[in-house]
């Protein structure tokens, strides 16, 4: 099945400028996304902030009025007035709001004035000029502020506060009355980002007084397109055609029929963002550059690099031992090295596979030469066809045992103690019908082999005529060293108890010759065998070299 090609053919270039533009590109996206954000949340901030300045404003406006409604309450509680010597309340309350900038009008409900502090007491007075201030002051029976409007006497916009007198005082209403530029200083820019206004309106939509680059004069109109959508307590607006790209926050000032509006361009108040979009996008474009550059100076170093790994390569696939390369790259000089010591590797395989060829066929010798003087014995031991198959078939059973352990184990050797189990397993009823005593070491492959083929050959003449025929039937296998001419011997003992009772055979068939003569002859030793009448005794003495491995 043909493989699929996700990446294509390309250069080393191609990949290391893939992998900078796969780096660069999501960290530049990303961060643009951080700066999207951060520009909502500081527009969100901004559209809080200016809420904030409007309700500051508002609160120093409410100061300012109610200190106003606050001199209109002392002034009506002063005895002059009570015992209407309006010549020494005018006197009093001249006096006392000369440095205020700010005049006392008392007037009857229908607006006449009998007093009005900006003109000498006794000057003929005409009539109030904001009549309807005045009745809804008197409606409510509150204190309130008048829309700005253009004083009769002063001739330029003011504004009144007006609070209404209990029916026992000579006059229906106490007028404050002050000019609108008076609260300039109250509207001050400030504390606002540059390029924005601020201005009092009164309930009409009319500028109190306003500051900043807007430059709205006292009594003009404000945005008539705004004020419909300034009929909450407070808020912002954003986007109106009359303010483009402009941002205007209002406030209620608390208890009084005015408000404050402070609005700008959000660029201004947004500078430190445009500026950090601007160093993203410059600092982006240098930072490409630079990592092109950087991919193109790697790219060659790694493109050469891969080359001199790619001839090592080549040389070891001719079967020639490769020297170590040094590069500037870690990476590839682990790869050099690796490729120097496979070099070295394959020829040590190959000459260790030549080795294990030549063991394996003079292994396969030895069992072919083992085979057939089985066969030989047997075919002069059996009379049948039958009995000369089972006696093969049992005899290489034992024989593949003994391969099969030494083969699991590389025919490095295995212990005797594992070989017992081994060849004894499917021959035990029950594991207490063994007991093995000695201290256990590792064989040779030979004696794994003969001593396999001798303890097979013990367990099935045990399980046919010995104690293993029989439920309570025993047998001990042990073995110790004992001191002989040369050195150590091996003394290994096989015992039967509780089996029937036995008899030395007649006649020596294969069986006999395996566990007494081909045992002696394999391991240089003797083979000592007992009839005894409680069971079959077999002991084996060795050179123990000839059975332990070095």
């Amino acid at each position: 099945m043909k493989s699929v090609r996700i990446f294509p053919r390309a250069p080393i270039g191609a990949y290391l400028l893939a992998i900078v533009l796969a780096i660069a590109l999501p960290i530049l996206a990303f961060v643009a996304l951080l700066l999207l954000q951060l520009e909502d949340n500081e527009r969100s901030a901004l559209r809080r902030d200016t809420v904030q300045d409007a309700q500051v404003l508002a609160r120093g406006i409410d100061r300012q009025l109610q200190d106003m409604a606050t001199t209109l309450r002392i002034l009506s509680t002063s005895p002059e007035l009570e015992k209407s010597d309006f010549s020494a309340f005018h006197e009093r309350t001249t006096s006392a709001l000369a440095s205020e900038a700010l005049y006392v009008i008392l007037v009857d409900a229908e607006g006449r004035q009998f007093l009005n502090t900006r003109r000498p007491y006794g000057t003929p007075l005409q009539r109030m000029s904001n009549l309807p201030a005045l009745w809804s002051a008197l409606n409510s029976q509150k204190t309130e502020v008048s829309d700005v409007f253009i004083g009769a006497t002063s001739g330029e916009p003011v504004f009144n506060v007006t609070m209404p007198l209990p029916p026992t005082a000579p006059g229906a209403a106490l007028i404050a009355t002050q000019n609108a530029k008076e609260l300039a200083q109250l509207v001050s820019v400030d504390g606002l980002p540059p390029g924005w206004s601020a201005a009092v309106l009164d309930s009409s939509g009319h500028v109190v007084v306003a500051s900043g680059p807007a430059n709205l004069a006292p009594a003009s109109a404000f945005f008539p397109d705004l004020l419909p959508d300034m009929t909450a307590t407070s808020g912002s607006i954003q986007g109106r055609a009359v303010l483009p790209r402009n941002l205007l926050g209002y406030a209620q000032i608390p208890g009084w029929s005015w408000k404050i509006a402070v609005w700008g361009p959000i660029a201004s108040a947004q500078s430190s963002i445009t500026s950090t979009w601007r160093f993203l996008i410059i600092g982006g474009i240098a930072l490409l550059s630079i990592a092109l550059i950087a991919v193109y100076v790697v790219a060659r170093q790694v493109r050469g690099t891969i080359r001199n790994i790619a001839k090592m390569a080549d040389r070891m696939g001719r079967g020639d031992i490769v020297s170590p390369i040094e590069t500037s790259v870690i990476e590839a000089n682990q790869v050099a090295v690796a490729l120097s010591n496979a070099s070295f590797d394959r020829s040590q395989t190959e000459d260790r596979l030549h080795f294990v060829m030549h063991e394996l066929v003079h292994r396969t010798k030895n069992l072919l030469a083992l085979a057939q003087a089985m066969m030989r014995q047997l075919a002069k031991q059996t009379d049948s066809i039958d009995a000369f198959q089972r006696a093969v078939s049992d005899r290489l059973e034992g024989l593949a045992r003994s391969i099969e352990v030494l083969t699991s184990e590389q025919w490095s050797g295995v212990s005797l103690r594992r070989l017992i189990d081994i060849h004894l397993a499917t021959f035990l009823q029950a594991p207490q019908q063994l007991d093995v005593r000695g201290t256990d070491f590792l064989l040779k492959p030979e004696a794994v082999q003969n001593l396999g083929l001798a303890l097979h050959e013990l367990a099935t003449n045990s399980v046919k005529y010995g104690a293993l025929s029989v439920l309570g039937g025993r047998i001990e296998i042990s073995w110790a060293d004992i001191p002989g001419e040369n050195g150590s011997l091996l003394r290994m003992t096989w015992k039967e108890f509780n089996g029937p009772s036995v008899s030395e055979p007649t006649h020596a068939g294969f069986g006999t010759t395996v566990i007494r003569t081909h045992a002696a002859a394999a391991f240089s030793g003797s083979v000592d065998i007992e009839f005894r009448s409680e069971g079959l005794q077999w002991v084996l003495t060795a050179p123990r070299h000839t059975m332990e491995r070095d």
